[in-house]
């Protein structure tokens, strides 16, 4: 079951990111859809603590400066620079940059806290540097640059929502975590969003869900109910039931096929296709991410995304499980 609760995460959040695009393209911005997303997410992460666990929402004093960074920089500026990614970069590319966090938490644990990191972490970096020069194509340019630099923010955003997070969030549970950290990221982004200029109108329209002319009409409140129930919500649910039947590295190993759904969703569903060549240096990528995965000594699980995973759970035998990773 542990499995089967990681893969259909995974595939809910690597599917989710054709349907922010598709409600960016129905013209809600980046900034808009991110402010709904993580207060729709804030909303639901606190009806749910108020029925299981009040108690969880007690902070202590010492964390809330903590919090506010993870909820400014781990979440509403990853999430934000995620969604600028996709605006301009197929989906499935602008989730590989994002993903690049893993290998990034690896190399600042090596040099900076001076963890031991196995030696596969040199052949992790030589697979993604190569890997990114073919996906990129750098030779002829294919990409968008300014979207490149979108998804490589998104990545240092997401990597330190994991480190500060796995080294200073020690007593807050990740469902308690989630809560004020999108709390915090709705707040953050209320004066900047442009909310103010959707009206009720707006939730009404019929977005297309391809674009093909012939393309299936849907009203756009149903593709935002999807975005942050079955895009945020549901899936951080499954891969925290998935966390406590496996072990963190197999956990993130399992939720690197994030990546590998987000390129299928997108050119099913899309039409986003990648040229030959591209589709082996994303192999090649996400095979050095699945090696970073491994490359630490401790045990780290890194799912990207909403950084809605991120939080320790103390099993019985009291060894902390850093989740996330997002």
């Amino acid at each position: 079951m542990g499995y089967i609760y990681a893969l259909v995460a995974a595939f809910l959040f690597g599917a989710n990111g054709s349907v922010s695009k598709v409600i960016i393209q129905a013209g809600i911005s980046a900034m808009q859809l991110t402010q709904m997303r993580v207060l729709g997410a804030a909303l639901i992460s606190g009806l749910v603590l108020l029925i299981i666990d009040k108690k969880s929402f007690r902070l202590p004093p010492g964390q809330w400066p903590v919090v506010v960074v993870l909820g400014v920089v781990g979440v509403a500026m990853l999430q934000v620079t995620y969604a600028l990614a996709i605006e301009l970069l197929p989906v499935g590319i602008a989730l590989l940059l994002e993903y690049l966090a893993v290998l990034l938490v690896a190399l600042v644990a090596f040099f900076v806290f001076k963890e031991k990191v196995r030696l596969r972490l040199w052949v992790a970096i030589a697979f993604v540097m190569v890997g990114l020069v073919v996906v990129a194509e750098i030779w002829a340019s294919t990409l968008n640059p300014i979207g490149v630099m979108w998804g490589l923010l998104a990545a240092i955003t997401l990597a330190t929502y994991f480190l500060v997070g796995e080294r200073q969030l020690k007593t807050i549970s990740p469902l308690a975590l989630a809560f004020w950290t999108m709390t915090i990221a709705a707040v953050f982004w209320l004066p900047f969003s442009g909310w103010w200029e959707l009206d009720a109108s707006s939730f009404t329209t019929l977005a297309p869900l391809g674009s093909e002319p012939d393309s299936a009409l849907v009203p756009l409140w149903a593709l935002l109910a999807w975005n942050v129930v079955l895009g945020s919500f549901a899936p951080f649910l499954l891969s925290l039931s998935a966390l406590k039947r496996l072990s963190a590295t197999a956990a993130g190993i399992l939720a690197t096929s994030e990546i590998a759904f987000a390129f299928v969703t997108a050119w099913l569903w899309l039409q986003e296709s990648l040229s030959l060549l591209q589709v082996v240096g994303a192999s090649i990528v996400l095979g050095g991410i699945v090696i970073a995965q491994t490359a630490r000594s401790s045990e780290v699980v890194v799912q990207a995304d909403l950084a809605l995973e991120t939080g320790p759970i103390t099993l019985p035998d009291h060894t902390q499980l850093t989740k996330e990773p997002l």
